[in-house]
């Protein structure tokens, strides 16, 4: 029997999702159509013998949150629960926290995902590595390979090549150590919890030896890949797959597009039926478009490369968009045209506008290269980077906006460029 464990944060950890996370839990954005942890959950679902999915994080339960675990329970047919932390307990102290609920039923592993990756999820891969390599008390990293600058943006796995073994592990250094890096996804046994465990009890006298401190010293704030893998490395417990499958880190608006990209591709192989075509009366599709069935699309319109359109949108005559993420309800009204954007919810666009932003993508010409988590400033100027408007936003005719961040409820009436629009 086996159990999955995702582990999707909380508010103050998409900071650099937002104006978008201020409607929306972050794991709840759409991508590709749908939320994002449906994609973790879908992948999950398929592992044979998966008993249960437990959702650990410290959001407050909400209406939204509530309806989607009640939708993919029926969809998948599997049990999915969410366990609300008391406070931001890092990677391990959150499974360490719920370790008798992960445990409960005897799961002989489980998986833990990060909830901001986006990726083909090869469970059933890491599964067999698992069987293959070391002792039966192993656990598993799910690795990928990086250019040697971005690498150092990640955790970084010294491995032994001919075992596949971690000799060592560096979370984020300052100097060049592997370009084999930590994708987020690891296959684990239940004892690991006594690895954690061993922190945790650390963490309780250091803190009777220190004077008081903020919430944050708590003995249960436990980072696995600080505290737990540099301390497994060269123990001979701890192994990395390495994965050929596409994989990227979803910290920013701009590396929604992206992965919105990669999903789709992937929907060739896992959901044809997802992608629209041409056909007689429809919009011009070029590449690969996702369009709600509730969605009302001009038959002039021309939609794609990478476009992804969701419920009870309108998009008229005329319309131009690419590379961009229509949100449920917004207005494209004739001749307006959309480029590397994020359109937010019950966002207007009037007629013959223009919204464009800069694309983020990884270096096309470097197969290891990654999207870079870019900050919002450089040189106290905006990065130039997406174009996203928050719900509500309405931008009149004949107006432009490039490169820039419109919060919501904002009635624009006049152009902006390289803009944060408060």
């Amino acid at each position: 029997m086996l159990k999955a464990v995702i582990l999707i944060g909380g508010p103050q950890k998409g900071t650099r999702f937002r104006p978008l996370s201020f409607e929306v839990p972050k794991p709840l954005f759409p991508v590709a159509g749908v939320p994002m942890l449906q994609h973790h959950i879908e992948a999950c679902a398929k592992v044979p013998n998966m008993k249960e999915i437990l959702l650990i994080g410290f959001y407050q339960p909400n209406e939204e949150l509530n309806r989607f675990l009640f939708n993919a329970q029926q969809e998948f047919k599997i049990s999915i629960r969410y366990l609300q932390e008391y406070a931001a307990l890092g990677t391990g102290g959150g499974i360490y926290h719920f370790r008798d609920q992960i445990v409960s039923g005897s799961p002989e592993a489980f998986f833990v995902l990060n909830a901001d990756v986006c990726s083909a999820f090869p469970l059933t891969e890491m599964l067999s590595f698992q069987k293959e390599h070391g002792e039966p008390n192993s656990f598993v990293i799910l690795g990928t390979t990086a250019n040697r600058k971005q690498s150092m943006n990640y955790g970084c796995i010294v491995e032994n090549e001919e075992t596949n073994e971690v000799m060592h592990y560096v979370e984020k250094p300052s100097t060049f150590v592997s370009d084999i890096i930590n994708c987020g996804i690891y296959l684990f046994n239940p004892e690991i919890f006594q690895h954690i465990g061993t922190v945790f009890q650390k963490n309780q006298q250091d803190m009777l030896l220190e004077e008081p401190t903020n919430g944050w010293h708590r003995a249960e704030a436990i980072r696995l890949e600080q505290d737990i893998f540099t301390a497994l490395a060269g123990q001979g417990k701890l192994y990395v797959y390495k994965t050929l499958s596409f994989w990227s880190q979803i910290k920013s608006a701009g590396s929604a597009i992206y992965a919105s990209r990669l999903y789709l591709n992937q929907y060739h192989i896992s959901h044809p039926e997802r992608l629209a075509s041409n056909k007689e009366g429809g919009p011009k599709i070029s590449g690969n478009v996702y369009i709600h069935p509730t969605a009302n699309i001009d038959p002039t319109a021309m939609l794609g490369p990478n476009v992804s359109i969701g419920t009870g949108v309108t998009i008229g005559a005329g319309v131009r968009v690419r590379e961009s993420v229509i949100l449920h309800g917004a207005n494209l009204q004739d001749h307006c045209c959309v480029l590397n954007s994020i359109v937010g919810w019950d966002s207007t666009i009037g007629k013959w506008a223009r919204v464009e932003g800069t694309p983020s993508d990884p270096n096309p010409n470097d197969p290891y290269s990654k999207i870079d988590s870019e900050t919002l400033f450089r040189d106290g100027k905006l990065t130039p980077s997406i174009t996203i408007l928050g719900c509500n936003v309405t931008i009149p005719s004949e107006v432009i906006i490039l490169n820039s961040i419109v919060l919501p409820h904002k009635d624009l009436n006049r152009s902006f460029k390289n803009q944060i629009i408060l």
